[in-house]
């Protein structure tokens, strides 16, 4: 590359339907898309030859809140109630610093696997209280010119007297700028008031709404349907998430098509986390375990929207992860049987859909929010993805070479 304004041309890259192009980027526009040679001149130009372009995925449920702790905070039940207990006690010693040094390597490892938008919930506990919302904060406004950050405040328990203090520091956290309402309503001992509870924030501030719904392979847990119908009877106009879903996973055909159906209805869209959920769920099945994984299916036959989600990285919830939207493609792929076309988009289209932002094609007038992979095609860049390039805004955010030596 050589300029420092301008624009940028992507020279000699190749779409998704084996088309070679040349792409201009103007502001945080594609301004222009053609054939080699045919778009205009640049300030800066990017040799794409033998590299992929594709939309920027994006990561529409992580917890940078708790990643990177998986050496320091064990697991030792290995399962959901364990993991909550565990990163409760850690938080509640965590410092500023700590959190804040976590947050921003866990953010900064999606961006460079090409997460130009990334979605955290946020952990709010009476142990803990709003420490991690405030440095998840600082985290947020310190990256804003590298990638969006949408910060989720997340309580487990709501309702009843017990609930109080925790209702308290939910709205403290919306009032101190979080993004999104959240919470875990199949946690609390009235999900049914819990949902009811967190919309009537959501509507208050005007701000979306995106709960952990149904992480459970109960089939008896399923309150995904009236979500589905407390946003559609409430004509909820901000946005709504239901992430997990992994109830809807195990019912019967007929029900997993009626809800998804509703779902689709009330255009409530569903983040599927199939990494944590693999690792997590049916743990007590020591015979032919369950995936894990809601009704795919289901709910993209009923014509919901369906984004993939990274989820945890390297901690209590999740002791692996990279942080790598393809390898949540290869996941729903390999676990949820996907196409690799469909799993792309569900980290890209969906994922941003799910997150309310604007849809992002290669195309003019587009976001230029868009992954550079060395790969010749989508199911490549999922199985075997080289170096990457990552642009936000029209502007190179992040660069990963990858280099191969044998040896004799």
């Amino acid at each position: 590359m050589s300029g420092t304004d301008g624009g940028l041309l992507l020279s000699g890259a190749t779409l998704s339907t084996g088309q070679v192009v040349d792409v201009r980027l103007e502001g945080d526009r594609i301004a222009e898309i053609g054939a080699p040679g045919s778009v205009g001149t640049a300030a800066e130009w990017l040799d794409l030859t033998g590299f992929m372009l594709l939309p920027a995925p994006a990561e529409p449920h992580a917890h940078l809140d708790t990643a990177l702790t998986a050496d320091q905070v064990p697991n030792s039940a290995g399962d959901l109630d364990g993991a909550i207990d565990a990163i409760k006690r850690h938080q509640a010693t965590a410092t500023h610093g700590e959190l804040v040094e976590r947050a921003t390597a866990g953010a900064l490892l999606g961006l460079a696997n090409g997460a130009t938008a990334v979605r955290s919930h946020v952990g709010i506990y009476e142990e803990v209280g709003t420490k991690a919302v405030e440095a998840l904060l600082e985290v947020r406004e310190a990256l804003r010119s590298r990638l969006d950050l949408q910060l989720v405040a997340l309580t487990v328990r709501l309702t009843g007297a017990g609930g109080t203090e925790l209702r308290a520091m939910l709205r403290a956290a919306m009032e101190m700028g979080v993004d999104v309402v959240g919470g875990c309503p199949h946690l609390d001992p009235d999900p049914v008031a819990y949902q009811d509870l967190v919309l009537d924030l959501a509507t208050e501030f005007g701000r979306p709404l995106d709960l952990h719904t149904d992480e459970t392979l109960n089939p008896e847990v399923l309150y995904l349907p009236y979500f589905a119908e407390l946003v559609s009877k409430t004509g909820f106009p901000h946005g709504a998430t239901a992430s997990h879903c992994v109830s809807l996973g195990v019912q019967p055909p007929a029900v997993a098509a009626d809800v998804a159906k509703r779902v689709a209805k009330a255009r409530l869209a569903v983040v599927c986390n199939p990494q944590t959920n693999l690792f997590l769920q049916a743990r007590d099945h020591r015979s032919s375990p369950p995936r894990g994984l809601t009704a795919l299916w289901a709910l993209l036959e009923a014509g919901a929207t369906v984004a993939g989600g990274g989820d945890n990285l390297q901690d209590p919830f999740n002791s692996v992860g990279r942080a790598d939207p393809l390898e949540t493609a290869s996941l729903l792929i390999t676990a949820g049987h996907l196409s690799p076309e469909a799993a792309y988009a569900a980290v890209s289209a969906g994922a941003r859909a799910a997150m309310g932002l604007p849809e992002v094609r290669v195309a003019a007038g587009r976001p230029a929010e868009l992954l550079v992979v060395e790969a010749s095609s989508v199911r490549e860049a999922i199985a075997a993805p080289g170096s990457r390039v990552v642009i936000h805004e029209g502007r190179v955010v992040s660069r990963t070479v990858v280099t191969r030596e044998f040896l004799v």
